[in-house]
C-alpha cells in the first residue's frame, strides 16, 4: 500500500475527474511519465500499477532526495488519487478525500474535497450520505464548481423525493454555461414532481431551445422536447405536442420515439395521411428498436383508416414475416447466451479499443444476442456490472502475463549471479588493500590536526621546519658532536661556524612561524576536502557493492511467494468472474425474454390485423 503524505492527500482532493493532470514541471522521472502516458490512453490500471510501485520504491530507497521522482512526488501522489477515481476505486479514493475533510486545509480545498466525496456517494446510489457531505460544506466554495455543487445537490434532492428543494436549488444556476440545457431539464422534471405542470412545461420548452454544438447538450435538448411532446400528447393537446416532437433531430438518440409519437398525434386528430410520413420513415430503421416494431403495426393501421386495405394487408403480412425472423434471432440469442458466447463477444479486444464498442457489437455476425441488448447495455446499472466483468477479465490477463514473467525474472537474476560472483572476490581484496591505506592516511591526518591544535596553545616552531631544514639541523648537530671531542684551534673555528649556521636556520624557522602555521592550516583544509571526496567515493562503492549483491541474492523466496499469490488471485478472479458473468447472462436473458414476449404479442396482433385487412380488401374488390 502506497504511503501518502498529508500534503499530498490535500492535493488529491483537487483531482479533476474528467481529465488526467499533466505534469506541472518538466518531466524528470521516466516512470512517472510512463504512468501519465497510460492514463492519457485511459489505461488507468496500468497507470496505477506503475505509479504505485514507483512511489513505494521511492519511499524505500536509502536517500529519497537522490531519486528522480523527488521532483514530481506531489504530482505523483495527486495522480494516484485521480487515477483511482477514474478506475472507479471510489472506496480507496474516498478515504483520501475524507482525510482532507479532517485536515487543516483552507475552506476552498475542503469544499472541493466534499464535492468529490458527495459525487462518489451519489454515483453509488447513496443520496443520504451525499446530502450530509454537501450540508457540511462551509465557507468559500471555489467558483469553478459552484454551479456543479448546486446541480449535484438538486439531483440528490430529486433522488430523495424533495422536489421543492430541488426547484429552489436549480433556480439560480439555470444560466450556468456548463449546465446548458441540463439545469432547465432537471428543473422541469422537479416541477412535474412537485405538481406544477405549467411551470414544468415552460422549463422543458426552454431546455428544448438551447443552442449548442455539444453532443450531450443536443441530446438533452432532444429529450426535453420528447418529454414535453409526450406530456402534451397524453393531455390530448395533439397540435401543440406535434410542434415539440418536430423539434427532435432525426439523427438523435430519441428520434425513433419522436417519430412514433408524432404519427400518433396526427392519428389522434384524424390526419391519417400525415401520420404516414413519420411512420414510413421509422419502419425503414433498425427493426430491433421497440419504436420501429410498433411502427410496423401503426403504419398499416393508418392505411386501413384511409381505406387502403390492400396496402394495409401487405404491410401486416410483411410485419408478420419480419417479426418471425426477429423471434428466431431472439431464440438464437437466448441460446447463445446460455452457451457462453455472449460473454466471449463482450471481451473481444478489437471491440473494447473502440469508444463506440457498444454500437459495434451489433455488427458481430456470430453474436446475434447483441442486436437486442444495445439499449440494455447502455443503461448505467448494466454498464457498471459489465465494466466490472471487463476489468476482471483484464486483471486476469495481466496476472497470467505476470505469472509468465516470473520465469524471465529468474533468468535475469541467474545471469546477474553468473556475472558478479566471479568478480566480487577480487574486487573485495583490492578494496581491502585500498581501505587499509586510506585508514593509515586518515590516522596521519588526525595526528597532524592534533599537533596543530596543540601549537595554538604552546607554539613549537621546530614542528613547522621543512624536511630540508630538519635534515640540515640534524647534520649540524652531528658535526657539532664530533667537534666537541676535538680540542684543536681549527675545531674551535668550525664550532663557531656550525653555531652560526644553526642559528641562521633556527632564526628563519622562528621568524616564519606564523606564515608557516597559516599555510599549514590551509593545506589541512584542502586535505579535508580531499578526504570528503574520498568518503563520498567510499560510500558510493559500498552502495554499489551492496546493490550488486542484492541484485541477485534473496529473490528466490520472493518469486515463489509472488507465484503463489498470483495463482491464488487467479482462482479468486475466476470465481468472481463466473458469478458476475452469471449475473450479466441472467439480466440479458430476462431482457430478451421480455422483448420476445412483446414481439410475440406484436406478431399476433399483426396476424389478426392481416386477416381483417385481407377480408376488407377482398370485400372492397368484390364490390
Amino acid at each position: 500500500m502506497t504511503r501518502v503524505s498529508p500534503k499530498a492527500i490535500a492535493v488529491i482532493a483537487l483531482g479533476v475527474a474528467l481529465a488526467v493532470p499533466a505534469a506541472a514541471s518538466p518531466l524528470r522521472d521516466l516512470h512517472f511519465g510512463e504512468a501519465l502516458f497510460h492514463a492519457h490512453q485511459d489505461e488507468y490500471f496500468d497507470a496505477l500499477e506503475r505509479l504505485d510501485a514507483e512511489i513505494a520504491q521511492h519511499y524505500r530507497v536509502d536517500e529519497p532526495a537522490l531519486d528522480s521522482l523527488i521532483y514530481h512526488i506531489e504530482e505523483a501522489e495527486f495522480s494516484i488519487g485521480d487515477f483511482e477515481l477514474h478506475y472507479r476505486m471510489h472506496h480507496r479514493a474516498g478515504r483520501a478525500i475524507r482525510a482532507v475533510l479532517e485536515a487543516d486545509v483552507s475552506d476552498s480545498v475542503r469544499n472541493e474535497a466534499a464535492y468529490r466525496l458527495a459525487r462518489i456517494h451519489f454515483q453509488k446510489d447513496q443520496p443520504e450520505p451525499a446530502l450530509r457531505v454537501l450540508d457540511a460544506m462551509t465557507g468559500e466554495i471555489p467558483v469553478a464548481i459552484r454551479a456543479d455543487v448546486a446541480f449535484l445537490r438538486a439531483n440528490v434532492y430529486l433522488a430523495l423525493g424533495r422536489a421543492a428543494k430541488a426547484i429552489a436549488t436549480l433556480g439560480p444556476v439555470q444560466d450556468a454555461e456548463s449546465l446548458a440545457g441540463f439545469a432547465n431539464y432537471n428543473l422541469g422534471i422537479a416541477m412535474l414532481r412537485d405538481g406544477k405542470p405549467k411551470q414544468a412545461a415552460r422549463q422543458l420548452d426552454r431546455a428544448g431551445r438551447v443552442r449548442s454544438g455539444d453532443p450531450a447538450t443536443l441530446a438533452i435538448r432532444d429529450k426535453s422536447n420528447l418529454v414535453l411532446g409526450t406530456l402534451l400528447l397524453e393531455a390530448e393537446e395533439f397540435d401543440e405536442a406535434q410542434g415539440f416532437l418536430d423539434r427532435v433531430r432525426l439523427s438523435g438518440p430519441y428520434s425513433n420515439q419522436a417519430l412514433l409519437r408524432a404519427g400518433r398525434a396526427d392519428l389522434s386528430t384524424g390526419r391519417f395521411e400525415r401520420a404516414l410520413v413519420p411512420w414510413s420513415v421509422l419502419v425503414e430503421r433498425d427493426v430491433t428498436d421497440i419504436a420501429v416494431q410498433e411502427a410496423r403495426l401503426a403504419l398499416p393501421y393508418a392505411y386501413g383508416k384511409l381505406g387502403v386495405h390492400g396496402r394495409a394487408a401487405v404491410l401486416y403480412g410483411e410485419a408478420v414475416e419480419r417479426f418471425d425472423v426477429e423471434l428466431q434471432k431472439l431464440d438464437a440469442s437466448i441460446q447463445n447466451i446460455r452457451s457462453g458466447d455472449f460473454l466471449e463477444a463482450l471481451v473481444r479486444e478489437e471491440i473494447r479499443h473502440d469508444k463506440d464498442w457498444v454500437i459495434r457489437l451489433r455488427n458481430l455476425p456470430d453474436a446475434p444476442e447483441t442486436f437486442y441488448l444495445v439499449g440494455l447495455m447502455a443503461s448505467h446499472d448494466f454498464q457498471t456490472s459489465l465494466q466490472n466483468y471487463l476489468d476482471l477479465d483484464d486483471l486476469r490477463r495481466k496476472l497470467r502475463e505476470w505469472h509468465g514473467s516470473l520465469d524471465a525474472f529468474a533468468d535475469v537474476i541467474a545471469l546477474r549471479r553468473k556475472f558478479y560472483e566471479p568478480r566480487l572476490p577480487e574486487i573485495d581484496r583490492t578494496f581491502r588493500r585500498l581501505d587499509a591505506q586510506v585508514r593509515l592516511r586518515l590516522e596521519q591526518r588526525d595526528h597532524v590536526r592534533e599537533r596543530l591544535e596543540g601549537m595554538l596553545v604552546a607554539p613549537r616552531a621546530d614542528y613547522l621546519a621543512t624536511a630540508e631544514e630538519q635534515g640540515a639541523l640534524q647534520a649540524l648537530e652531528r658535526v657539532a658532536a664530533r667537534l666537541e671531542r676535538d680540542g684543536s684551534a681549527d675545531a674551535a673555528a668550525l664550532r663557531a661556524r656550525v653555531a652560526r649556521l644553526e642559528g641562521l636556520l633556527r632564526f628563519r624557522v622562528e621568524t616564519e612561524y606564523h606564515e608557516r602555521l597559516t599555510e599549514t592550516h590551509e593545506h589541512l583544509r584542502s586535505l579535508e576536502a580531499d578526504v570528503a571526496t574520498l568518503d563520498a567515493r567510499y560510500d558510493a562503492f559500498v552502495r554499489t557493492r551492496q546493490a550488486a549483491r542484492q541484485s541477485y541474492v534473496g529473490y528466490g523466496d520472493a518469486l515463489a511467494d509472488l507465484g503463489a499469490r498470483i495463482e491464488r488471485n487467479l482462482a479468486r478472479i475466476d470465481a468472481v468472474m463466473q458469478r458476475q458473468g452469471r449475473v450479466l447472462e441472467t439480466v440479458a436473458i430476462d431482457e430478451l425474454e421480455q422483448r420476445r414476449a412483446r414481439l410475440t404479442e406484436f406478431q399476433n396482433q399483426a396476424r389478426f390485423a392481416y386477416a381483417d385487412s385481407y377480408d376488407r380488401a377482398a370485400k372492397a374488390q368484390a364490390q
